[in-house]
């Protein structure tokens, strides 16, 4: 097979300008000449051997960086973009979504807004009532998408956020569990820590400094709130810092996104990158395991394998989501190719919608999405129980999954012929953008292909796909 030639004409913009350089001098630093620079800048040449290597020499740059990142998902999107039906033209060919995606990605995610500005649009006219009452009907990403897509193109990353949570982790560790660090750690600054039967599972009063922890939640809950406040409050100024160079539209995304990078330090000091990255690769990513070592919940591992993308130090590349009954995707991130659908569900055939049915078991699935990657997928059902009789259960199910090439770092590809090519079922990411044309689940047509209706045969779509 031929070696894919590598253009990351954006890639090397980026850090030229991130260290103030000109082209002439970072061509010299590269010991290629300045008119080959200007060409590899613009995708008119491949990055060569020589320059892949002179980068990480030189900045000690993390050369898979140029060969992953924010292409892949950007050409996903744009495809989902164009297939709404409001473009009638035909779907450009994949070929110029790359590069635009490559050359201009700037404009491709302007693009992908202003679609998004349509169909909320569209969405406000459909619902005239609730409409016509409001005087702030301008046209903007919802806060939850804004925050959505911001973790989502930092490859749900943010290396300050984590380093922080891992230098607190071993520092906190020294008070023998990190739960007890934590609670140390929010003493030091006067706040105490109380836990009581309630229907709230956090609650802090900043007036009494008194942090309320509910008793009905699970241990591993009840840690992980405990490090979110410390991180509200002891790196207040980091989280800030971080929310104003995301630039956020509404006061209501930084609100959220403040929540999210709570979170996101609260999981990584649960599960610190270098100690948690060195025992996923031990144990063979055995998410029961980890779950049991770092005191964390399986959907807590799950997520932060997502996350294991340090420069220098990167894990398995995971895709993560979360489904609720409906099928509607609550959470999600892929580091890897494999996309999700911006708009609508995920695919029926996928095994995650399955977990539901086998309750508290993990279920494997081979699988190959119809750009003939494929990938091992993991599945399993998470219950959230309210602690008291009558109180609403909330359930959700999971998916972790890497492209098969990974496969023999985890555990669970066990037994699993991964050689035999009819192992892997056809799943795809929406079924307007599917090219497949056999899919006994499939919802609507696809928009890139025609449709062939005969009115005397019945097969199992009431249509044929050409």
């Amino acid at each position: 097979m031929a070696t894919q030639k590598l253009y990351a004409g954006a890639k090397l913009r980026e850090l030229r300008k991130r260290i103030g350089l000109t082209q002439k001098d970072f061509a010299a630093k590269l010991g290629v000449s300045l008119p080959y620079l200007n060409q590899m800048e613009n995708n008119n040449r491949p990055v060569s051997t020589t320059v892949v290597l002179a980068l990480a020499r030189e900045f000690g740059m993390d050369v898979t960086e140029l060969s992953v990142g924010d292409s892949e998902r950007l050409v996903s999107d744009l495809r989902e973009v164009l297939s709404d039906p409001v473009f009638s033209s035909d779907m450009p060919p994949i070929a110029d979504l790359r590069l635009a995606a490559s050359n201009a990605p700037s404009l491709a995610r302007a693009f992908i807004q202003l679609h998004q500005s349509y169909r909320q649009t569209h969405e406000r006219l459909a619902s005239l009532d609730e409409a016509l009452g409001r005087e702030d009907a301008r046209t903007r990403p919802s806060p939850w998408e804004e925050v959505r897509d911001f973790f989502h193109y930092c490859d749900n990353y943010i290396d300050a956020m984590d380093r922080a949570a891992e230098h607190f982790a071993n520092s906190a560790g020294q008070n023998a569990t990190i739960r007890i660090g934590a609670v140390a750690a929010l003493d030091s600054v006067g706040v105490k820590v109380e836990f009581i039967d309630h229907d709230r599972i956090r609650d802090y009063d900043p007036t009494t400094k008194i942090l309320r922890i509910s008793t009905r939640a699970t241990p591993e809950t009840q840690t992980f709130q405990i490090l979110l406040q410390v991180a509200l409050i002891r790196q207040n100024a980091l989280l800030e810092a971080t929310l104003d160079l995301a630039r956020f539209q509404t006061s209501e995304a930084r609100g959220i996104a403040k929540i999210g990078l709570a979170n996101y330090f609260a999981g990584a000091a649960l599960m610190p990158y270098t100690a948690f990255l060195a025992s996923a690769q031990e144990n063979r990513h055995d998410v029961e395991l980890l779950a049991g070592l770092f005191g964390a919940s399986i959907e807590q591992v799950a997520h932060r394998l997502s996350t294991l993308q340090r420069p220098g130090a990167k894990g398995v590349p995971f895709f993560f989501v979360r489904v609720d009954q409906a099928g509607t995707i609550t959470k999600r991130h892929s580091a890897t190719r494999f996309q999700f659908a911006r708009f609508g569900g995920a695919c029926p055939l996928w095994n995650v919608h399955r977990a539901f049915e086998l309750p508290g078991q993990f279920l494997r699935q081979l699988a190959e999405t119809p750009d003939g990657v494929r990938y091992i997928s993991l599945a399993r059902d998470v219950s959230k129980p309210a602690g008291r009789f009558g109180a609403p259960v909330r359930r959700f199910a999971i998916a972790l999954g890497c492209e098969v090439e990974h496969a023999s770092s985890l555990v669970y590809a066990e037994g699993m012929d991964l050689n035999r090519a009819d192992a892997f079922e056809p799943i795809g990411i929406s079924c307007r953008i599917c090219e497949r044309t056999t899919c006994h689940q499939r919802s609507v047509p696809p928009l890139e292909r025609k449709l062939l209706v005969d009115t005397d045969t019945r097969d199992t779509l009431p249509y044929r796909v050409t």
